[in-house]
């Protein structure tokens, strides 16, 4: 096949003049992402050898090559994994198939930490446009003769075609360093960078220099050894490998379980969200190996969907080395080490929390949403999970625990009240909570749109029902005026109280309307507003009516309540 020139992705080519054209001051983490991903291409083929061995028979030790060549002007990283076909070049190099990522790069200025935004895309490749012109790739694919060579400057497409000059087997990839990069040809500079950056990847990493041969690395895998042996450096830096992250980590768990399954467990919250946490597909970021061999990091069965969010590797003893990813559907050794780890990182949650509330509330600013979806698909971790859940309130801009919300409930109420919309902003505005504010009664905001959902399946909180302001019936005259009633506000409740005779309108109303409405009633939550819409017992939520309808999933409506001041 002849070799084709090609257009990047147009996200990719936006992606590529920000990392062009912006300043860094740590460059030299592109070599970073290029041995982490030879490193996981090595991985990659370990496991497919286990099922077809001959792809190994020809070269079974793995290891990551560095060749600097002072006179070419180019660095050349070398890995001996699965390599890459035509198709894998123009997929994994060319496009960025992530859903989201046009909106997201539509955001970015040329102001954008390149090193950052590449990492909040997991695609470390693009890195080496940082220090190189020009960059080629030569590759072959475990088990095919083809071999095949991909090129670009980085200025909107690339080339492919075949080639001769790839490795029998892996990947090569050269850098035409820019000028003025020419540190990173230094045989000393590049030990530095791997001893800083890549220590902990878990196969050698060697330098070609001078015609010898230099391992630079420790080449173990970082998870097996005591945590007295490892420095938060190592632990860092291997977050930034198994997370294609540039930031450290919020939080890390090192954990060895022993029993009757043994495991071994490192893992990672990250400290900022990631841009497709709420892809549809709910991938979670954390590996699962099996006596130190790679298995898989798609292992839907090894985290919880609600956990997604965790960076990290799992490693067990228990299962075989052979074992298919489709066997590991429902294998009850992993559902048990799913069991664990879930209750495992709940309980450094709550730790955290409980020692740290204002970084928690950090954390629960990005992953809460994520968090909830919990509370709807998993029951038995349902009373952890209310306890980690925070809340903004009609009487807190900052989210509090539920038990919180609970304490300072006033006498008489025997119910947690809660409004759900879109905006907390616009949900204080509600005229359904005119009644509740005038009581001092607190309400909960819930702004989630997982929160139309994990509420009906979880019905209450320490034996205190969830009832929300938007449904009809509610009766707030059993309930004590609270401290905190809004100003003025008490004499009007008072009043309400007294009542006023208000059937001729009612009944004028209900006339006048017929079949626009499913009743007219005076209302008993009003202060200010003159009425106000609610849904009877029984009919779906108003919010969540508009959420189903949004997604063209009902079409219509239930009928409301009106409610008249």
């Amino acid at each position: 096949m002849s070799e084709q020139t090609l257009s990047f992705q147009a996200e990719v080519s936006r992606l590529l003049d920000i990392v062009a054209n912006s300043l860094y001051s740590n460059k030299e983490i592109f070599l970073r992402e290029l041995i982490s991903n030879a490193s996981d291409a090595c991985d990659r083929l370990r496991y497919a050898a286990l099922a077809q061995p001959e792809l190994l028979s020809a070269d079974p030790a793995f290891k990551v090559g560095l060749s600097p060549d002072v006179k070419a002007r180019t660095l050349s990283v070398t890995d001996n994994g699965i390599g890459m076909n035509r198709d894998d070049l123009v997929e994994n190099l060319g496009t960025i198939a992530r859903s989201g990522t046009a909106a997201f790069v539509q955001q970015l200025d040329g102001k954008t930490d390149g090193a950052n935004l590449i990492g909040r895309f997991g695609v470390g490749f693009y890195s080496a446009f940082m220090v190189a012109e020009r960059v080629d790739v030569y590759s072959r694919k475990a088990g095919e003769a083809q071999g095949w060579h991909w090129s670009s400057d980085g200025k909107g497409t690339f080339t492919v075609g075949e080639s001769d000059a790839a490795p029998a087997r892996g990947t090569r990839i050269v850098l035409t360093l820019r000028k003025g990069e020419e540190e990173y040809l230094d045989p000393a500079r590049l030990r530095t960078i791997v001893k800083t950056y890549s220590d902990h990847i878990a196969i050698p990493v060697v330098l070609h220099h001078d015609g010898k041969e230099e391992t630079l690395n420790v080449a173990s895998a970082i998870w097996t050894r005591p945590r007295g042996e490892l420095t938060e450096t190592q632990y860092n830096e291997f977050y930034r490998h198994v997370a294609h992250a540039f930031d450290d980590p919020w939080l890390r768990l090192h954990f060895k379980a022993e029993g009757v399954i043994e495991y071994t467990g490192l893992l990672y919250v990250p400290a900022t969200k990631p841009f497709d946490l709420f892809h549809p597909d709910r991938r979670h970021g954390v590996k699962l190996y099996v006596k130190r061999v790679f298995i898989t990091d798609e292992c839907e069965d090894l985290i919880p969907p609600y956990l997604r969010f965790l960076r990290g590797v799992i490693d067990t003893e228990d299962l075989p080395l052979n074992i298919s990813r489709e066997i590991l559907q429902h294998n009850p050794v992993l559902a048990r080490i799913r069991s664990a780890v879930t209750k495992r990182v709940l309980g450094a949650l709550k730790e955290k929390a409980d020692a740290a509330p204002d970084e928690y509330l950090t954390f629960w600013s990005n992953f809460g949403a994520v968090l909830k979806e919990g509370l709807y698909e998993d029951e038995a971790q349902r009373p952890a999970l209310l306890e980690l859940a925070r809340f903004r309130t009609t009487r807190s801009e900052t989210p509090i625990p539920l038990a919180e919300y609970v304490a300072r409930m006033p006498e008489g109420q025997n119910e947690i009240y809660y409004i759900s919309g879109d905006d907390p902003a616009a949900l204080r505005q509600s005229p359904q909570l005119e009644g509740f504010i005038a009581k001092g009664v607190e309400v909960l905001l819930l702004s989630d749109p997982v929160d139309e959902f994990w509420v009906p399946a979880v019905a209450s909180f320490q034996d205190k029902p969830f009832r929300s302001v938007t449904r009809g019936g509610i009766d707030l005259s059993a309930i004590a005026i609270g401290s905190d009633a809004a100003s003025g506000e008490k004499d009007a409740a008072e009043d309400a109280e007294a009542g006023t005779d208000v059937a001729p309108l009612v009944t004028f109303l209900r006339l006048a309307l017929k079949d626009a409405v499913k009743d007219v009633r005076p209302s008993a939550r009003l202060t200010d507003s003159p009425v106000c819409l609610v849904a009877d017992e029984g009919d779906i939520d108003i919010h969540l009516e508009r959420l189903l309808r949004q997604h063209r999933q009902i079409e219509g409506g239930a009928k409301r309540i009106l409610e008249i001041n």
